[in-house]
């Protein structure tokens, strides 16, 4: 079992940049896949982006060259880093853990970019 702390959220400009932070409550260095999604009000949860344990990773098209996912095993940290943010991703950022055919969510953290 983990449990995923997601921070960072917040209020930014449109052009602008945040850092989202995913911590684990363990070790992550085995955990197959972690990922980045979010959910804007009256919509469907999305994929964001995707890392698997080597290294692997995968982006939707509208965050691709815009949004950098990473991993730091030493700190059981996920990275979501988002440039050049636009009013369109405005959402709540949920990080989820894939482990032993479980997936495990973290609570969300919000992110608002104003235009």
């Amino acid at each position: 079992q983990v449990q995923l702390v997601e921070s960072g959220g917040d209020l930014v400009q449109a052009g602008g940049s945040l850092r989202l932070s995913c911590a684990a409550s363990r070790s992550i260095f085995s955990i197959d896949a972690m990922g980045w999604y979010r959910q804007a009000p009256g919509k469907q949860r999305e994929l964001v982006a995707t890392i698997t344990r080597d290294g692997s990773t995968n982006y939707a098209d509208s965050v691709k060259d815009r949004f950098t996912i990473s991993r730091d095993n030493a700190k059981n940290t996920v990275y979501l880093q988002m440039t050049s943010l636009k009013p369109e991703d405005t959402a709540v950022y949920y990080c989820n853990a894939f482990q032993d055919r479980v997936l495990y969510w973290g609570q969300g953290t919000q992110v608002t970019v104003s235009s």
